[in-house]
């Protein structure tokens, strides 16, 4: 079998001669299509569902397709204003999403392929939203502030106008492969059917076996996900790619532990480990619940980034990883693995937020637990 090395910097002296280097065997794969980059953006969550939703198609039709990111960026970013400003700026406007919510853009506004749609104006080859998003606070604030006493009815027109600018207008109608669609009736094309996909989660202050809305900055449509036990949370993450299904991921990426440069990620035992395990493998943290909770609550857990995972990788001691793709590119002088993060079980325990995944990847058990 062979064997995918991580690259190391010995000259640093972060690692010792003695070390036990990581050596990364394939356990499982789902077909996936290329690491790319989210660039200068805040839209993870449509990068990684998106990249899910490839996986899914090719899973379902067998036919690969390149996704518009920005398509489903471009469609929720007027729900986000409108949460923000009906809420009265009590809400959260950012960058941020979760994955159920480009279940929702294609609910609403169907897919489009990146060849149709790709989000950039002006001959950029880049995506940058940066002051995209400046101008967009900058207006939602003056239209809560109202200092004319009255919210004028043209508010959610120049939302869009501002989005039309910096991302393009939407396609109504276009041509794929010789055939004509528009975009629901190219999601219906892909074999996607949003209601098949369910959003899985793990803490103890909510009841098991029981959808419920997780308290986090980025969920602000409060999209739903059901609650299981931890063990039960990772048993059906491994029981989806044992059957071919990957999974979109919510989760904790702030962490010196979690590290795009070296490709992996992990939870030491011992805090003089915090480095050496970038290279080497070490015994790592037994993680409970209960630990899991406290620190989701003292918000050293907290919903950073969404990825993709597609399979696992083993190293020579039979310790299992998730392989989880990300969207900080593939440059090999920037990120190690070709863009993907080999997960530890224990930090996939500790500090993954939540999963998404079609419904039929969950094991049989847990459906019936959960009435699915």
């Amino acid at each position: 079998m062979k064997k995918l090395y991580i690259g190391l910097l010995f000259a640093s002296g972060l690692f010792s001669a003695s070390a036990q280097n990581y050596e990364f065997q394939k356990v499982n794969d789902v077909e996936c299509l290329p690491v790319i980059s989210q660039d200068i953006t805040g839209t993870c969550w449509s990068f990684s569902t998106s990249s899910f939703l490839e996986s899914e198609i090719i899973r379902l039709t067998g036919k690969k397709i390149d996704l518009s990111e920005m398509y489903q960026a471009r469609t929720t970013y007027p729900l986000k204003a409108e949460n923000y400003v009906l809420r009265q700026g009590k809400a959260n406007f950012s960058e941020g999403a979760l994955a159920h919510d480009v279940i929702t853009s294609v609910t609403k506004y169907g897919l489009v392929p990146n060849s149709i749609y790709d989000g950039l104006n002006d001959d950029a080859s880049k995506h940058n939203h940066a002051e995209m998003v400046a101008v967009l606070e900058a207006m939602l604030k003056t239209y809560v502030s109202n200092p004319s006493g009255k919210l004028s009815k043209n508010w959610k027109q120049a939302v869009n106008a501002v989005l039309d600018i910096y991302l393009g207008s939407i396609p109504t109608k276009f041509e794929y492969e010789g055939k004509n669609y528009t975009p629901k009736s190219f999601a219906e094309f892909t074999k996607i059917k949003p209601e098949n996909y369910v959003t899985l989660t793990s803490f103890t202050h909510e009841a098991n076996y029981k959808p419920f809305i997780l308290n986090i900055p980025d969920n602000f449509s409060n999209g739903s996900m059901y609650n299981l036990p931890l063990d039960e949370f990772i048993a059906n993450i491994d029981n989806a790619l044992a059957n071919g299904y990957s999974l979109s991921l919510d989760c904790d990426v702030s962490e010196p532990t979690f590290s795009g440069k070296y490709g992996v990620a992990f939870v030491p035992e011992k805090e003089e480990d915090t480095k050496t395990g970038l290279g080497e493998i070490i015994i790592e943290k037994n993680i409970t619940p209960e630990y899991r909770q406290q620190e989701f609550e003292n918000l050293s857990t907290t919903d950073d980034h969404l990825m993709h995972i597609v399979g696992k990788v083993k190293d020579q001691k039979g310790n299992v990883y998730y392989k989880v793709k990300n969207s900080w590119g593939s440059d090999e002088k920037k990120v190690a693995n070709g863009g993907y993060v080999y997960m530890s079980v224990p930090y996939m325990k500790l500090k993954a937020i939540s999963v998404m995944v079609h419904k039929d990847g969950i094991s049989k058990e847990t459906k019936k637990k959960l009435g699915l």
